[in-house]
């Protein structure tokens, strides 16, 4: 949105600009009055003005819970001319609430870490915000879900964590413009029709190792990675790669899937799950 500024530039008399456009160098005459206690020849000044364009800044919704992909994140957006206003969300009642008081911004979410139910409930947030774009940043999706997701609406786009910085910020130049982006890597699964290991219908007892079905009992518990992690002694990335693990496993994409899962496999009962 256009909007006016002041700019003291001569002789500390106001000159009021309308701010229109990006790094444009603006001459401006002004007619200002005679000073008291100056003369002039000339009643007529110019100054030189570098005029901002706000219109075409984005906001960012950042929409993860892991504190270190956060803080890169932010420092790429940082040295984006076109970032505005950096926004965090740590679950899903944040991002719906972020999105309310901003339903432009562009939301770069890690869907794998959220509770959202499945792809749909997700498409339905985008139909409920509808000026939003999507940047899908996860470690791992399954195909299926991309399919469902990308062909549901040109506002999704998706870059994975492990690809290279320079591919990280092709995306996020792209969601800044209203443009979408797909990472190489998902380009070639759509394309070739793969998928990571497909979920069963029927859970069997050998597709997981005891320790990760130890740890699905945990996730599907509700315990965080950094809980699990503390009361096991052991790293965040180790907790975090048996994670990825189970999901690649189940071709599953977050928690609540990986949940559904485990009470159908038995791993976690209603009785422990409820408590």
């Amino acid at each position: 949105m256009p909007m006016m500024t002041i700019i003291n530039a001569i002789d500390g008399m106001p000159i009021y600009i309308l701010i229109l456009s990006l790094s444009y160098t603006l001459t401006i005459t002004a007619r200002l009055p005679a000073h008291p206690n100056k003369k002039r020849s000339s009643s007529f000044h110019s100054a030189s003005v570098c005029i901002i364009f706000v219109s075409d800044m984005r906001e960012f919704i950042i929409a993860d819970n892991q504190d270190i992909t956060k803080a890169g994140m932010m420092f790429l957006l940082s040295k984006q001319k076109d970032t505005a206003l950096l926004l965090e969300a740590d679950n899903k009642g944040e991002l719906v609430q972020q999105l309310r008081l901003h339903p432009q911004a562009v939301v770069i979410l890690d869907y794998t870490l959220f509770d959202f139910s499945g792809a749909d409930e997700l498409i339905v947030l985008h139909e409920r915000f509808k000026e939003a774009d999507w940047l899908l940043f996860s470690d791992e999706l399954s195909v299926e879900f991309l399919r469902q997701v990308l062909f549901s609406s040109m506002s999704f786009g998706v870059v994975l964590k492990d690809n290279s910085k320079e591919e990280i910020l092709s995306a996020l130049q792209c969601a800044s413009r209203k443009e979408r982006f797909i990472c190489n890597h998902v380009s070639n699964l759509l394309l070739s029709g793969s998928n990571v290991a497909p979920a069963r219908s029927v859970p069997k007892d050998d597709l997981l190792t005891p320790a990760e079905r130890s740890i699905l009992k945990e996730i599907a518990l509700g315990k965080t990675t950094k809980e699990i992690a503390a009361e096991r002694n052991l790293s965040f990335h180790t907790v975090n790669s048996h994670r990825k693990n189970i999901f690649r496993k189940l071709g599953v994409n977050n928690a609540h899937e990986a949940t559904k899962y485990a009470m159908k496999a038995g791993i976690v009962d209603l009785v422990e799950y409820y408590i």
